[in-house]
């Protein structure tokens, strides 16, 4: 990738990060002014501001603020009286429970059915199949594939050393036709790993056979064991009227698949640090383990911005649309989650408050907010740092 294509490739991941965080603070600014939550400043970006002005009449209210950024990193919006015990007519505290629900939850509502559009967008262009069971409405769909090919060979590696080359299609292993699938064939890999095995593949039409000796044990965890890249899955599903019952299916399946890798990572991470406490070497092994699955998991700003946004805007469209969408979705899902400092955390707090019958001082708000968002940054930072290394 050129550089200059590389700058403007940043520039409009830029723009796409910024446009899904402002529509998220829409939904909580017209949800606001809908419960009767008055809405002093909506801004796109952050500041020092590039542009500023002050309407009398506006479709978010009187006399709200609107401003344009220079940091093209987000947005916000501020609501009059945003602590829960500001008890102030037009005030987000003066609220009911249930409509300071519904305004916290909207940011997560408008980007989960952003991603549902998308997804139902791309089941009519051509869904990639993302998952092994995933969700589709088998009376309306339809499928292409393509076969199974290498997309990448390292040098001094098995299949390097055995003369395959990037684009060569898999036929078989050995005598296994059955290679359906990406997966299937790295089962195979891991199932024979330090034998020899036979690879029939094709290369301009024409079928061979190679002997490849697979690597194993730390080598092959570092290496990989044919020491190539594969492909992605090139199955392909067409939908027609069941487009949007696809998008809305997918969206929830891939909802639960976030949530759950939210879960390991956060897992992963917690158990890696504690293990690097540990007296045992075998302990602090594991706990590396578990720090390096954690890594693998996790894509920070940089990680988003320097290297899958570029790649994903010069892919095509699906594969761009597809990335807003799994994006979108992750905002959603990260905001519904117990977090202190964002949506979620903010409304745990609020609900568990309002059970307990206790007052939720302004004091007391701004301190769990503020833990929630040292942790937040801390942990981007390391993501960040993270980022780096792979991006270099």
């Amino acid at each position: 990738m050129g550089t200059v294509l590389f700058i403007l490739s940043i520039f409009a991941g830029l723009l796409l990060l910024t446009f899904l965080v402002v529509i998220h603070e829409l939904g909580h600014a017209i949800v606001a002014r809908r419960n009767g939550v008055e809405v002093e400043e909506f801004g796109i970006g952050f500041p020092p501001k590039a542009a500023a002005w002050k309407p009398k009449k506006s479709f978010l209210g009187k006399n709200v603020a609107y401003s344009l950024n220079y940091l093209p990193i987000g947005g916000f919006v501020k609501l009059k009286g945003e602590h829960d015990s500001d008890r102030r007519k037009g005030t987000f505290g003066s609220a009911t429970f249930w409509q300071k629900t519904k305004i916290m939850l909207a940011g997560v509502a408008i980007n989960w059915l952003f991603a549902a559009i998308l997804f139902t967008i791309i089941a009519v262009l051509g869904m990639p199949k993302l998952l092994p069971n995933q969700f589709t409405v088998e009376r309306d769909t339809s499928s292409t594939s393509q076969p199974l090919s290498l997309a990448s060979v390292l040098p001094d590696s098995p299949a390097s050393e055995a003369g395959l080359e990037a684009g060569d299609e898999i036929v078989k292993v050995d005598n296994d036709t059955s290679l359906a699938s990406n997966q299937a064939f790295f089962d195979v890999l891991d199932e024979k790993q330090g034998e020899e095995i036979t690879v029939t593949y094709s290369r301009d039409g024409a079928e061979s056979q190679v002997a490849v000796q697979l690597r194993e044990g730390e080598e092959a965890e570092r290496s990989g064991k044919l020491g190539a890249a594969i492909s992605p899955d090139r199955e392909t599903r067409y939908s027609t009227w069941s487009a949007p019952v696809v998008g809305i299916g997918l969206t929830a399946q891939l909802s639960v698949e976030t949530v759950k890798v939210v879960g390991q990572t956060l897992g992963n991470t917690f158990a890696g640090f504690a293990g690097q406490l540990s007296l045992q070497e075998s302990s602090r092994e594991k706990a590396d383990e578990q720090l390096s699955d954690a890594q693998e998991n996790v894509a920070g700003p940089v990680g988003i911005i320097g290297t899958i946004l570029p790649n994903t805007v010069t892919a095509g469209l699906i594969p761009f649309l597809l990335i807003t969408a799994i994006i979108s979705l992750t905002l959603a899902v990260m905001n519904v989650l117990p977090i202190p400092a964002l949506d979620g955390g903010r409304f745990y707090t609020m609900a568990i408050f309002r059970i307990l019958k206790k007052p939720l001082t302004k004091d007391l708000e701004e301190k769990i907010n503020a833990t929630g968002f040292l942790i937040i940054i801390g942990l981007i930072i390391l993501v960040t740092i993270s980022d780096v290394g792979k991006f270099f």
